[in-house]
């Protein structure tokens, strides 16, 4: 028995894909690789080309970045004539995000979006019944009422009575506002492994999956390092890891202003890390301890993950790492927010975001 034998795989290109298409496809996963830097991109780009003949006999890269500037994904129409990437390239990042993470979501008749429940919300369904009292007069429909009394009364002594009137159901659609942390401490990019391409991917794909399929829920976004700060959406393929410590307090407690400004019921906080909390801001000053579980750190992390259960908003963890020792703190915290806790891996971790999502999504939390 002579076994396996292995060979090359090289596979055969889609003939309904142009090399244009082809080479986008791989420009736009280097961007976000690269952290939005063109020239960088484009740069990878060329040597992959050069080895495996990417674009062809008769298309190179030069027709590529010709056909870029044309098409509207790269200009170079600033102050200082650098390349840059345009709006059209970043939506075309996150829709590939959301494509590649979740899969095509198919729109459905009625969409996701309702619960089987009428009751008090902003739209209006398409069932009618008779007026009862304690119905909110702008669920009244004016128009099959006074028909009603046309119908009941006559055209000649028109009254307008209470059995003449019906209402349109509401129906009840939850909303939810969900903050998205990711932790840009420097372990994100240690050992070896980039875990923060995977997390902007993830971040990308949410945002898209939100604003297309769910736009009255929102979503704010926010990157935690020594300080933390909210981002807005169009500026995640440009995230890039700092050496920063990781401050999961102040990351906390920026979610938890954000949440409080929102009126949605549902409520929750996301948190995309790779470690321990090892640090604390104290007036102008950090304090930072990268040995172990430092208690000062601790305690007031847990105090925070303790306070966000008493305002029902629950705490989401996806610990992108197996270390034991992380275990201990991941187990403590959650116990304290009465959240979850995913020990996930880099591929595995956009479909437990979006699971977690819709179900969360799903009850008044």
């Amino acid at each position: 028995m002579i076994g396996n034998r292995f060979t090359e795989f090289i596979p055969d290109k889609d003939p309904e894909k142009s090399s244009f298409d082809i080479l986008l496809n791989i420009f736009l996963q280097l961007l976000v690789i690269t952290s939005g830097d063109v020239s960088e991109a484009l740069s990878w780009l060329t040597n992959l080309d050069r080895q495996y003949n990417i674009s062809g006999d008769d298309y190179g890269i030069g027709n590529f970045i010709d056909d870029l500037k044309e098409k509207g994904y790269i200009t170079d129409e600033n102050e200082k004539g650098e390349i840059k990437i345009t709006a059209k390239s970043e939506q075309q990042i996150r829709k590939r995000s959301l494509e590649e993470i979740f899969g095509k979501l198919k729109k459905t008749g009625k969409g996701s979006h309702e619960t089987p429940f009428p009751g008090q919300g902003e739209e209006y369904g398409t069932d009618l019944r008779n007026f009862e009292f304690g119905d909110s007069p702008d669920q009244i429909d004016y128009t099959e009422s006074v028909k009603n009394a046309q119908i009941n009364q006559g055209y000649q002594d028109f009254m307008l009575t209470e059995n003449d009137l019906e209402v349109r159901e509401k129906e009840y659609k939850t909303q939810t506002s969900t903050v998205l942390m990711i932790d840009i401490s420097h372990s994100m990019i240690l050992y070896g492994e980039d875990r923060i391409t995977p997390a902007k991917k993830v971040a990308m794909a949410l945002a898209e999956l939100i604003t297309k399929k769910y736009p009255k829920d929102t979503l704010d976004i926010i990157v935690f390092g020594n300080d933390a700060w909210q981002i807005a959406i169009k500026d995640l393929p440009y995230l890039s890891v700092g050496p920063y410590h990781t401050n999961t307090v102040a990351g906390l407690e920026l979610a938890m202003d954000l949440l409080r400004r929102r009126k949605n019921k549902n409520k929750q906080i996301f948190m995309i890390t790779d470690g321990k909390p090892t640090c604390l801001k104290e007036g102008i000053k950090y304090y930072k301890n990268s040995f172990g579980l430092d208690p000062k750190i601790l305690n007031k992390t847990l105090n925070l993950a303790a306070q966000c259960r008493r305002i029902d908003i629950p705490i989401t963890t996806f610990m992108i790492a197996s270390d034991p020792y992380l275990k201990q703190f991941v187990r403590e915290f959650t116990k304290v927010n009465n959240g979850n806790a995913y020990y996930s891996s880099l591929k595995g971790l956009g479909h437990l975001i979006f699971e977690d999502y819709k179900k969360n999504r799903r009850k008044n939390l």
